[in-house]
């Protein structure tokens, strides 16, 4: 029973499998299945079932009955509330994972069902937080092509913060593959312009078993993706702020500048706390003066006062966020005068407009910052026109709504 209701629901998508897989094996009557990684590597079903990847192998009854005539006939339309969208997980048809070899190489990946993992309990992602992620975006273009949009620095990143916390990588060419292969199996899942965007989640993770304190000896990369709306639920409305004084987000010769999972759990606290204040997030100083700013829980932070945009320079503690460094370029081919360096909170609370950026919020207007009990309120709780240009014209180019004089897109048949 379990296995003719996973073989239906793998069916209702085959269209675009077959679309995306560049590693199908021929059955004897022309159609494809998709290779097996090891059979020792399992996957989840949606419905809690264990299945070894073997159960995909050319030929067996599972994959013959993936490749039926039902499932040529699939809709490719998803039947969600698109207007609805939050930013949230909405669970997808199919995720990439690839392993490394024994000497840190990656191997050939695979297009699975989404659905969990088994890892050792001794996993060294699980008891010393060996792992990254990233973040990045596909959208729908108003002739149907989808957009990525820099793919390749999402993979620099992970290059750099795998090397700071002793992992492999895999290449920016292997990263590209993997992203655009994903994209295209989950392309139904694409919201229309102007509703949303598939977010794109990459993960790095130490997978081989440890007890004591050593870099795992295996690794298994892997992307999933979920179509989502606004972060905020505040949209494009501008949010509200508090300056945290007590916690802090990274320290000097930390981790900070890296996109390590562990960085993440440390401002849950005090993002609840403020949540539960009426705050939409909480805004971090630095751990040794507490006087510069630093980040949101998830985004880098700019200052706009008359014609110059400032931001907290990233050099160490700080995430360089692709967004940000987009902005930054976009900023500077509009006469904005861009400086990186250390922004104190006094300027902070003296700004003309403060908004935040980031690969899920984009661009998020603050409208308001409340620091030791004060609240400063900005272009009297709109949207500002600093963030509201940049905004505009960054979206723009990510749907491909204007021509890309940057060459930042890649877009996907």
């Amino acid at each position: 029973m379990v296995r003719g209701v996973l073989v239906s629901r793998l069916s209702s998508s085959y269209g675009a499998f077959l679309a995306a897989s560049s590693s199908l094996a021929p059955l004897s009557n022309g159609k494809h299945c998709p290779l097996s990684l090891p059979s020792s590597f399992k996957v989840e079903s949606h419905f809690g079932s264990l299945w070894s990847l073997s159960h995909l192998s050319t030929g067996s009854t599972m994959c013959k009955a993936y490749f039926s005539k039902k499932a040529l006939e699939a809709s490719e339309v998803v039947d969600i509330d698109w207007d609805g969208l939050g930013f949230g997980l909405v669970q997808t048809d199919f995720m990439y994972i690839m392993q490394s070899s024994s000497d840190g190489t990656f191997n050939k990946g695979e297009l699975l069902p989404f659905g969990p993992i088994q890892l050792n309990p001794s996993a060294a992602v699980l008891n010393y937080g060996q792992g990254l992620f990233e973040g990045l975006k596909a959208y729908r273009k108003e002739d149907g092509s989808i957009l990525l949009f820099r793919p390749e620095e999402n993979a620099l990143r992970m290059i750099a913060g795998a090397e700071r916390i002793c992992m492999p990588a895999p290449t920016v060419e292997q990263f590209v593959d993997a992203v655009k292969q994903t994209v295209l199996a989950n392309k139904r899942w694409i919201p229309p312009t102007g509703k949303g965007s598939l977010y794109i989640r990459p993960l790095l993770v130490g997978s081989g078993p440890v007890l004591s304190l050593v870099p795992a000896s295996e690794y298994i990369f892997m992307i999933y993706v979920s179509p989502v709306g606004n972060y905020f639920k505040e949209g494009l409305a501008p949010i509200n702020l508090i300056v945290e004084k007590e916690f802090h987000r990274a320290t000097p010769g930390g981790t900070g500048g890296i996109k390590t999972i562990g960085n993440y759990a440390s401002v849950l606290k005090a993002q609840k706390v403020a949540k539960e204040k009426g705050y939409s997030d909480v805004l971090y100083l630095d751990s040794v003066h507490k006087k510069y700013l630093e980040e949101v829980s998830s985004c880098n932070v700019f200052v706009v006062k008359d014609n110059v945009i400032s931001t907290p320079a990233a050099k160490g503690t700080i995430l360089p966020g692709i967004t940000r460094k987009s902005i930054i370029d976009v900023a500077r081919s509009k006469g904005y005068q861009v400086e990186e360096r250390l922004v104190s909170v006094e300027e902070l609370l003296d700004a003309d407009e403060v908004f935040c950026s980031g690969t899920a919020v984009v661009i998020s207007p603050v409208g308001s910052i409340t620091y030791l009990g004060k609240r400063i309120d900005y272009g009297n709780k709109g949207v500002g026109v600093v963030s509201q240009e940049l905004y505009s014209s960054l979206t723009s180019l990510q749907m491909g709504l204007v021509q890309d004089t940057m060459g930042w897109t890649v877009q996907l048949k």
